[in-house]
């Protein structure tokens, strides 16, 4: 890190079945993003596994104190030097539900955030695609924003990107980058992924930072890829496109403060009220 930059990274995977060789996988592609020169490394949603239905994931999942892939990331941060994000885990909190859940790493293994998703992605496309994370995961209940040494960095994942409010309760609360590991569909990510993530950075005066699954997975399941790094004015810096592999690039915190300036839109809200007129 030089001054007020940090040069992030979004990892880009195509999870398999099982949770070791995704692990080897994601790893090998951590430490290439550091040889880059990478100090804050984020991967995906769901990186340990994409599997298909409630009886799949409740097969393969395990308690926090058990699940490999914490330690895993824990050793990888101290490795490699870079704070991690270790994109989201499967862990189970009881005999009926999971958390899916995200872990910052310092560049000492220290685990100082985690975060479990709050919005459930229960959805029907037109395309015959169903969709229950309700019946298997549990939602989370509290925002995030972690203290890092270069700032505030808040945490959603995927399907919260659908909800401006999280993300300006985060800028509120000093979130200066807004993290959104996912495993976003086809169908949604070509109507919306670029479209949803650029507003969340304009509306907050945040760097948005968006690693995602890409390619085809478990039962043909398909995810979109394009992990994205956006700059507070809305400014694409980096798109993966669909292939496996990184991006990088340097995000200079001190365009937070100058896109807030201009346009002071967290500072502007008003109450009202609705008016329910012909019903």
């Amino acid at each position: 890190m030089s001054g007020s930059v940090v040069k992030a990274a979004c990892v880009q995977v195509n999870a398999g079945t099982e949770l070791e060789p995704n692990l080897r996988a994601a790893g090998d592609l951590v430490r290439r993003a550091r040889d880059a020169g990478a100090e804050f490394i984020t991967l995906p949603e769901n990186v340990g596994w994409v599997v298909q239905g409630r009886a799949k994931t409740m097969e393969r999942v395990r308690t926090e104190a058990e699940h490999p892939g914490i330690p895993f990331f824990a050793d990888l941060a101290r490795e490699t030097g870079a704070w991690i994000l270790g994109g989201t885990l499967h862990v189970l909190l009881d005999e009926q539900r999971i958390a899916n859940r995200s872990y910052l790493y310092d560049a000492e293994g220290r685990i100082v955030a985690h975060y479990d998703k709050i919005h459930m992605f229960d959805v029907t496309l037109k395309d015959g695609e169903v969709y229950r994370e309700s019946a298997t995961f549990r939602p989370g209940e509290r925002a995030v924003v972690a203290n890092t040494p270069w700032g505030g960095v808040g945490l959603t994942i995927c399907y919260d990107v659908r909800f401006p409010y999280l993300h300006r309760a985060l800028a509120k609360a000093g979130a200066m980058i807004l993290t959104a590991p996912a495993a976003f569909t086809v169908p949604t990510g070509r109507a919306h992924w670029h479209t949803l993530l650029r507003a969340r950075a304009i509306e907050t005066g945040c760097f948005v930072v968006a690693p995602a699954q890409t390619g085809t997975h478990d039962e043909g399941r398909q995810t979109y890829g394009h992990s994205l790094l956006i700059a507070p004015w809305g400014e694409v810096l980096a798109d993966a496109g669909s292939d496996v592999g990184f991006i990088v690039a340097d995000l200079d915190l001190d365009r937070v403060a100058e896109a807030r300036g201009m346009v002071p839109s967290l500072t502007h809200d008003r109450a009202f009220e609705v008016e329910r007129l012909g019903f």
